[in-house]
């Protein structure tokens, strides 16, 4: 596997691969790398998304003196050494083991710790397990578009209670589809069997499917007018948009293609050009996205949650800010978090920014 053109980077950053990191060959977009000795920045996407993601603001940074890392994660473009089939080793795409790769990455890298670790949408809770499982090496964090709201808690002084009535399995997503508009949330539809064939192989094509994607959940979209949710119920949920909380009887391509911005709408959208979106298009023709999806399904299954619970209690100490658009649902889809993480999760924030004109996608 070759890098990235460099026709397709800035002139300051270079394609590498990094080998045997946590039984992976990472593919590494690196700028600030010519002069040995600089304080390290470790840049980590989301989905679906690259390292390609932070082009922008890596040569930025770099002039700001630092060594800027920006890997495609466990499961994405040019990384080897994933299971990408639906059937294999779920196990690998854990949080904790994904805070592995970054250390593991860094570390191979020639150095021992970072100043700074920046995480966007599932790329967010990496950043922030980074900072609370290993603050000695990720000296700060930057979280961007999913608030942390701390980690999952351990339950704490049940012993002398009578036995507490569990909520139904399930209970909300049979609320969900019970609505007189039925829904399903994303996030369980993209841990099931048929989401990576429904994106791959839709009738649009990748690039097109993307294009809405990427449009839908960005500025661009004037429906993105995001406002707090008060609770984690259907009816609540049923306020965001429709590539959060979908139709039920619509899969994700179905869902943004009815979306799909006009071709003069492409043409203006400085921030993602149609050449720059084939890169995307490219690697997840590739790839197919099963890969990120499993990230989802480690979430959704609950199957890791017991490990993360060894970190119940814990804060993020190390200095920290949030960075998001202002139009991007990705603040509230949670609803509290934003909160949470501003008055518990993190108790040295030094700053919360919502930047006008953007969406989702905010450091491109």
């Amino acid at each position: 596997m070759d890098g990235l053109s460099t026709t397709t980077l800035p002139s300051a950053i270079r394609s590498r691969f990094v080998k045997d990191v946590n039984g992976l060959t990472i593919h590494v977009l690196e700028a600030g790398f010519e002069e040995k000795g600089r304080p390290c920045v470790l840049l980590l996407h989301g989905f679906p998304e690259l390292a390609y993601s932070w082009r922008k603001v890596m040569e930025p940074l770099a002039a700001a003196g630092f060594h800027v890392i920006a890997p495609d994660q466990r499961g994405y473009g040019r990384t080897t050494g994933w299971d990408a089939d639906y059937d294999g080793d779920l196990a690998s795409f854990r949080l904790l083991n994904l805070v592995r790769d970054a250390m593991g990455l860094v570390w191979a890298l020639g150095h021992r710790s970072v100043a700074a670790v920046i995480g966007h949408d599932f790329g967010s809770p990496v950043a922030a397990y980074c900072a609370l499982a290993r603050p000695d090496v990720f000296r700060s964090v930057v979280l961007m578009s999913a608030p942390f709201a701390g980690p999952l808690p351990l339950p704490f002084d049940t012993a002398n209670d009578a036995p507490r009535q569990r909520a139904p399995a399930g209970g909300l997503h049979t609320a969900l589809a019970a609505l007189d508009r039925p829904r399903k949330h994303y996030q369980w539809y993209y841990s099931t069997r048929p989401a990576n064939d429904d994106m791959r192989n839709c009738p649009q094509g990748v690039h097109a499917f993307l294009r809405a994607y990427y449009h839908h959940k960005s500025a661009d979209w004037l429906g993105n007018q995001p406002f707090p949710l008060t609770a984690w119920s259907a009816d609540e949920l049923a306020k965001l948009p429709t590539y959060y909380v979908m139709d039920l009887d619509k899969n994700m391509a179905e869902t943004v293609a009815a979306e799909m911005p006009s071709a003069a709408q492409i043409a203006a959208c400085a921030w993602l050009p149609d050449d720059e979106l084939s890169v995307y298009s490219a690697e997840y023709g590739r790839t197919g996205f099963q890969g990120g999806l499993q990230w989802y399904r480690c979430r959704t299954s609950g199957d890791y949650n017991a490990e993360l619970e060894i970190f119940s209690g814990r804060t993020i100490d190390v200095p920290s800010c949030f960075i998001a658009g202002k139009s991007d649902w990705g603040v509230r889809q949670s609803p509290g978090a934003f909160e949470r993480m501003q008055g518990i999760a993190c108790t040295r924030m030094v700053g919360c920014h919502l930047l006008d004109g953007a969406g989702h996608w905010v450091q491109q």
